[in-house]
């Protein structure tokens, strides 16, 4: 069993030369089993080992005697300790969530704490292929995917798992052949929890009565699952990019005609990936968040939203599904005043440059979606940089008669949320300019112009390109 580790370690790249490893200790067959064939791989590896264990506070005394056979092994191997004693049951009250749930969020949290103070490294687990059955039956049973059917990985992030293709029997064996101590922790021999259930009474009945090999089987079951799993991850990743119009930390646009003709395995694949590039994990989203999205771009329901776990909207905008934070549907009116010269907004991250020139100097101007120019005789008093107000109309550029600044938005399709942070350039009477869409007729350059008014907008940082 010795070189079947040591070869699983080379073969997932799991342990590195001069990392830090902090291994679990419970004192338990697994764990112990776990410390001492890492000790062996050490003389093939130069890595550093520290030991830590945790007790979950539920067992008194017992489990302090096992803190204590934890504390003098690592005496013993003169091996760094670290121990922590945690609430797990008060956590999971506090918290909303199983025993189950808070012993490994306050483990995790122990050993990554450790890591922190060590420099970084990674935590070894004694996670076994029993265990891996285990984990997959109480997959099936809560309606698992093919991802929930790869269970377990050698390595997930920081935490390696060394045995996880070892059998239970077999490191049984390898703790009697070195007569390894071993503490026994009472409560994995009591079907309190669905695991313990799941050990103790149905894989044994499986066996018995169905398959003997029960646990072989859900290994093989988990690495084709895994294989599977990986390639459609993989093109899923693909198609995320071709989808996505835009990204940034709050928000995420995806095209939605592009999306909708994509199978459904991928539509929901490609909007977890979505969730988990804003949120950054898919925690709180369930099946039926992800299903109600992919069904609002079936329904072409422009405007209609979604609003979804950790503060999320999905909303439908015409071509586009936007997924972004709810904070981010506040926006604030803005007004600005102008004047010849360069104009900075830092709130808007843009500046507008105005400039006086001649009829004649108009034939060097640039044609570009942000410079436009305008008859200057014709601005009714000053000029200024806001947003849209309800009831603006204005006099798109070849019409005679005047339009709604919504209706204009809506004929554009241009959504709901981008309407109202979009600049007008307006001076004392009218608007001159939909900025990056439509100018208005009213300021058009004719025979009769002398002066031009040149308005140019650019980015932070981008030099102006009207001159």
């Amino acid at each position: 069993m010795e070189e079947k580790v040591f070869q699983t370690i080379l073969e997932y790249d799991l342990i590195c030369p001069g990392d830090n490893i902090v291994v679990g200790v419970s004192g338990g067959p697994d764990s112990m089993a776990l410390l001492y064939l890492l000790i062996e791989v050490r003389s093939r590896i130069d890595f550093n080992l520290v030991i830590a264990h945790v007790n979950h506070g539920v067992r008194g005394v017992e489990a302090s005697g096992d803190e204590e056979f934890v504390r003098q092994q690592a005496k013993k191997l003169n091996l760094p300790y670290y121990s922590k004693n945690v609430d797990m049951i008060g956590y999971g009250r506090q918290k909303g969530i199983t025993a189950e749930e808070a012993g490994r969020e306050l483990r995790y949290g122990f050993f990554r704490n450790i890591l922190l103070e060590l420099g970084g490294g990674k935590i070894a687990v004694a996670h076994n292929a029993n265990d891996q059955g285990e984990t997959l039956l109480m997959r099936i049973f809560r309606g698992t995917g093919i991802d929930g059917l790869k269970g377990m990985e050698f390595i997930s992030e920081d935490i390696i798992r060394p045995l996880l293709n070892v059998s239970r029997i077999d490191i049984e064996k390898y703790i009697d052949k070195h007569k390894i101590d071993t503490v026994l922790d009472k409560t994995n021999l009591m079907p309190i929890y669905t695991r313990n259930k799941i050990r103790l009474e149905l894989i044994p009945y499986i066996e018995k009565n169905f398959n003997p090999n029960i646990i072989d089987t859900l290994w093989r079951l988990s690495q084709t699952s895994a294989q599977d799993s990986r390639f459609l991850e993989s093109y899923s990743k693909d198609i995320y990019k071709l989808l996505l119009k835009y990204r940034d930390e709050n928000c995420i646009i995806l095209d939605v005609e592009l999306f909708n003709s994509q199978d459904e395995c991928i539509k929901f694949r490609t909007i977890r990936m979505a969730i988990e590039d804003i949120v950054g994990n898919l925690q709180g989203f369930g099946e039926i968040h992800i299903s109600s999205i992919v069904k609002l771009l079936k329904s072409k329901d422009t405007g209609k939203e979604i609003h979804l776990p950790n503060g999320l909207i999905a909303q439908l905008d015409y071509s586009e599904l936007k997924i972004f934070k709810r904070d981010l549907k506040v926006k604030q009116d803005f007004n600005y005043s102008l004047k010849l010269g360069v104009n900075t907004f830092e709130e808007l991250k843009y500046n507008l440059k105005l400039k006086s020139i001649s009829i004649d100097e108009m034939k060097d101007i640039e044609r570009r979606r942000y410079i436009r120019v305008f008859d200057l005789d014709k601005i009714k008093g000053n000029l200024y940089l806001r947003n849209r107000r309800n009831g603006d109309r204005f006099v798109p550029f070849g019409m005679t008669g005047t339009k709604k600044l919504k209706d204009y938005f809506i004929d554009e399709k241009i959504s709901r949320d981008e309407r109202g942070q979009i600049p007008l350039l307006v001076d004392d009477e009218h608007i001159l300019w939909v900025v990056g869409y439509r100018t208005s007729d009213l300021y058009k350059i004719d025979k009769r112009t002398k002066r031009v008014l040149l308005a140019e907008f650019f980015l932070d940082g981008e030099e102006e390109k009207g001159e």
